[in-house]
């Protein structure tokens, strides 16, 4: 029987003859002849470094492959390929265009992260348990699972580790929040200058009883700040007398909510109907579901 000797540290699985990584902090190696090197920006965007490298961690969570916990789990772990050798030591650097893959093991293990949709109602906060409020994460038992989830995936308690928001929802906001094991979802929620679209349902007040005027419902679509910073623009109208539309491509803390009070409004309601592709449907408040194969953000 063959016994296949297992490598220390920071060295590649595989043959003996197969050569051993560089030293953290330095990249993998050049550029192939006839690469293109790489450009000053892709430099300053990694750590700064002359030669325009970063960790390779950071390249493959740039790239979707992971997130960067997950990619330094699987680099320990041998899983984790560059120009087709395996890289094992953590702090490995890449230089841009060379080629990333991952080992049958790591699209496995990524296979098994689940993501849930809770419709969460008033009263529960979104992460950490604050000022005696529980964490919408309690919610997802198995006597809470909405009985018309059509996922193929049988609840087990191993879906409850890591599970995180995947963006926020104010504790007196219901609606739509998505938990999830998987960072690469969690990026695309909540990753800077990211472009899903939220859409809410907001029922409001004047503080004046004088209706919205025009050039006010023009300010909530484009011209407003928040903490000295302009918003993007959003989509805004009336579907009723008291309820508005909003859809954003960013989540600034209370938005919607300091938003109205700049133009005079004040929130009595607000519910998330709806994130990129994914709605929150007939949902139950404080039931969740899981995310059915084939939906996208």
């Amino acid at each position: 029987m063959n016994v296949r000797r297992i490598r220390g540290p920071g060295r590649p699985v595989g043959s003996a003859s197969e050569p051993r990584p560089p030293a953290a902090g330095r990249p993998l190696a050049p550029p192939a002849a006839g690469r293109p090197p790489a450009s000053s920006s892709a430099a300053a965007a990694g750590s700064g470094h002359a030669d325009g490298s970063m960790r390779l961690s950071k390249r493959m969570s740039e790239l979707g492959l992971a997130s960067r916990r997950e990619a330094d789990e699987w680099i320990a772990r041998g899983w984790v390929r560059v120009d087709g050798r395996v890289v094992s030591e953590l702090g490995s650097r890449v230089v841009e265009g060379q080629r990333i893959t991952i080992d049958a093991p790591a699209k496995q293990a990524q296979a098994q992260l689940v993501t849930v949709l809770v419709n969460k109602p008033v009263g529960f906060v979104s992460g950490q348990a604050e000022d005696g409020y529980q964490p919408a994460r309690v919610l997802v038992t198995r006597e809470k699972q909405w009985r018309e989830d059509r996922s193929p995936i049988h609840f087990t308690p191993q879906h409850l580790r890591s599970l995180v928001p995947a963006g926020r929802l104010d504790i007196d906001s219901v609606g739509l929040l998505v938990l999830t094991q998987d960072g690469r979802i969690a990026k695309q929620l909540v990753g800077e200058g990211g472009e899903i679209e939220k859409e809410y349902l907001v029922r409001v007040a004047s503080k004046t009883g004088a209706p919205l005027a025009r050039d006010k419902l023009a300010l909530l679509r484009h011209g407003l700040s928040l903490d000295d910073e302009p918003l993007r623009p959003a989509e805004v109208e009336w579907l009723n007398d008291d309820q508005l539309r909003f859809v954003l491509k960013e989540g600034k803390k209370r938005q919607i909510r300091r938003m109205c009070e700049a133009v005079g409004l004040q929130v009595l309601g607000l519910k998330r109907v709806r994130i990129g592709g994914v709605a929150l449907g007939n949902l139950p408040s404080g039931q969740w579901r899981y995310l059915a194969p084939g939906e996208r953000f």
